[in-house]
């Protein structure tokens, strides 16, 4: 099995991917998967019309680290030409490995305007878009889409994506309805991979490295995309890549080093966002890597009530203390 993939006329580091995450994938928790051995990391979906009317919170989205450059940036929209100035904008950027187009996200608000999934309708306009964006992109273009709408048009959306000129494709196996509910459906990303030439990218339900494995094995994908499973868990693409390339199964972080990451994640939070924003956003990112820990729950609770940067820190620090050494606390 090979390490990395081509895609168009850019190679990854490897070919374990962190997958867009609209919320949660923004610049610091980027760098930390990075850091733990992503191969290519994406940004949230980025609005095409918040880039053309130069929004100052979606600039934001497209922040990136020099760590993790280049980056793959996503971009939502289902206006042609709209997305192609976005497209155009993100030419003369370094940082920026890739274009990916999002017509796979199942929000009702998203979905309602006709962007992400509901995309998957009408192929025709589908088409039009990543043409557009094909044209204007100095970069390879990519696009991300599920296994349908409401029913499976995965293989049919596949060629006519690859037709209209994007250089990979990444699949998420379930239908719009089920968001991440029951199980991803591999054998839809199987045969999407059997009926294209480009790269074949395959997502869902990858929470350990025998799933990524698995994903491997069964589709015939060119690389794998981690979303859910990575939430808490940077060290999972070091985990996959040893499991897949070494036939190693290294160990989950100790305490020790999962204090520091926490603490690494907090410090970058409140850097780019400002103290308010970060203490806000860090609650779901804390519940997540001490999820299954003792006093997970009391942790909670507690953390819900502080607003004060210092104070979560100090509660951070209280609560692993019983778990970690004196050395990683000071």
């Amino acid at each position: 099995m090979k390490t990395s993939v081509k895609i168009g006329n850019f190679t990854p580091r490897n070919n374990i991917f962190s997958a867009p995450m609209a919320g949660i994938t923004d610049m610091p928790f980027r760098f930390l998967c990075a850091k733990m051995g992503a191969g290519l990391t994406c940004t949230e979906m980025v609005s095409s019309k918040g880039m053309y009317y130069n929004d100052k919170k979606t600039k934001q989205l497209t922040v990136i680290h020099p760590y993790e450059a280049p980056c793959a940036v996503q971009i939502f929209g289902s206006e042609p030409e709209i997305m192609a100035k976005a497209a155009e904008e993100l030419n003369a950027r370094e940082d920026v490995a890739l274009i990916d187009i999002n017509m796979g996200c199942p929000a009702p608000k998203i979905v309602k305007n006709g962007d992400g999934c509901a995309l998957m309708r009408d192929e025709k306009l589908a088409a039009k878009i990543i043409k557009a964006v094909v044209k204007a992109s100095k970069k390879p273009v990519t696009v991300k889409f599920r296994k349908g709408f409401d029913r499976d048009n995965a293989v049919e959306f596949a060629k006519a994506a690859e037709d209209s000129g994007a250089s990979a494709i990444t699949v998420h196996g379930r239908l719009k309805d089920q968001f991440y509910s029951g199980q991803s459906d591999m054998d839809t990303i199987a045969r999407v991979k059997r009926s294209v030439s480009i790269p074949v990218i395959g997502n869902g339900d990858i929470f350990s490295p025998e799933d990524a494995k698995k994903m491997f094995e069964t589709t015939g994908c060119d690389a794998v995309m981690v979303g859910r499973g990575a939430r808490g868990n940077p060290w999972i693409f070091e985990r996959i890549y040893h499991y897949i390339y070494n036939n190693e199964l290294i160990p989950y972080p100790t305490d020790e080093e999962k204090l520091n990451v926490i603490k690494e994640h907090y410090k970058m939070m409140i850097e780019l966002k400002g103290e308010t924003t970060a203490v806000k956003e860090m609650r779901k990112h804390l519940a997540w890597y001490i999820k299954g820990m003792p006093g997970a729950s009391k942790f909670r609770v507690e953390m819900y009530e502080l607003t004060d940067a210092k104070d979560v820190i100090s509660l951070i620090d209280e609560y692993f203390s019983p778990f970690c050494c004196n050395f990683c606390k000071n």
